[in-house]
């Protein structure tokens, strides 16, 4: 998630502490973050209330495709409300207290929108697959118009998020193209039904809308478990990047290197470098800018580097 300004921060450490902070203040993120938020809660507004007469739909027209795309749909509406939410946070000074900022709420809001997907897939399999041995008559007229509200209602949103400055509001835009997509199968077994009595195609599109969410859902929630437990962002050899410190000049070791991620985008990475006992400050000035160049392209909000002549590791380990 995006600050409220651009934040760098560098940690050097050696024989004492020697702290290096630039900050660079773009003003035009903040009006990202205000444009981003409300084209967010005009979204979120759209979803919800369209979300509502998709569930009150599917009653009435007894289409279990339709469910399945309320409960899509309802996970979108969550979505893009903590997404508004967020983006309104994030645009916030953190207090003292979280130093880190508020990233990690992406995390959370993740989770919780994983847990009622996963929840409401669950329930609608329970409705679809029974109607597959006894496939069960559907409104075709009201499926249809559902479906054109659908792809209305899901396509001004995605317009309305087209062109967002940040992450949260360029994946919300995306998903939404996806919504518009999966109303346009329920639109096509509409008028499909208008001229074949084959009431199982509502049952069959159903298990495939849902079967598509459990599996992007169980994928979120993997990437989201790993975040928490602190992974080592995705892509990134950690070994080997601690192959390339070590092959800095005069750089004798590297050890406690370690590197994750507080939201997906902004990383944190901590080392520490035993250097030869010969290296004057000049040189040790010169082996951070070296180490600073490894680093490059790894998104690295907050970097530590802790400078250190041969037995002296100040890291106390951990007994078992």
């Amino acid at each position: 998630m995006g600050q409220g300004h651009s934040r760098y921060h560098e940690h050097d450490h050696n024989n004492g502490h020697v702290h290096g902070h630039s900050h660079g203040h773009a003003h035009h993120h903040h009006h990202h973050h205000h444009g981003d938020s409300t084209n967010l809660r005009t979204a979120f507004f759209l979803n919800l209330g369209f979300t509502v007469i998709e569930i009150i739909g599917a009653y009435l027209t007894n289409s279990v495709a339709i469910l399945s795309d309320a409960v899509h749909d309802l996970g979108d509406s969550i979505a893009l409300g903590m997404a508004w939410g967020l983006e309104k946070q994030a645009a916030k000074e953190a207090p003292v207290r979280y130093s880190y900022g508020y990233g990690r709420l992406s995390l959370l809001a993740a989770f919780i929108n994983a847990t009622v997907l996963i929840a409401g897939g669950l329930f609608v399999l329970a409705e679809a697959i029974p109607r597959l041995l006894n496939p069960e008559a559907t409104n075709a007229p009201g499926m249809i118009l559902l479906a054109l509200g659908g792809i209305a209602v899901n396509g001004a949103a995605a317009w309305r998020l087209q062109g967002g400055g940040t992450l949260n509001a360029k994946v919300a835009m995306w998903h939404l193209l996806e919504d518009v997509l999966g109303w346009v199968a329920v639109l096509i077994v509409g008028i499909t039904l208008l001229f074949v009595d084959l009431y199982i195609l509502d049952s069959i599109l159903s298990l495939l809308i849902t079967l598509y969410i459990l599996y992007n859902v169980l994928g979120h929630l993997k990437k989201t478990a790993e975040l928490f437990l602190q992974a080592a962002p995705e892509g990134v050899d950690l070994s080997q990047l601690d192959q390339r410190l070590r092959n800095i000049d005069a750089v004798e070791d590297s050890h406690h290197t370690h590197l994750w991620s507080l939201d997906g985008d902004h990383h944190v990475l901590s080392t520490h470098l035993v250097v030869s006992q010969s290296a004057d400050h000049n040189k040790i000035r010169e082996i951070k800018q070296r180490a600073r160049e490894e680093l490059v392209g790894l998104h690295l909000t907050h970097i530590t580097i802790e400078i250190e002549f041969p037995g002296d590791c100040s890291m106390v380990e951990n007994q078992v």
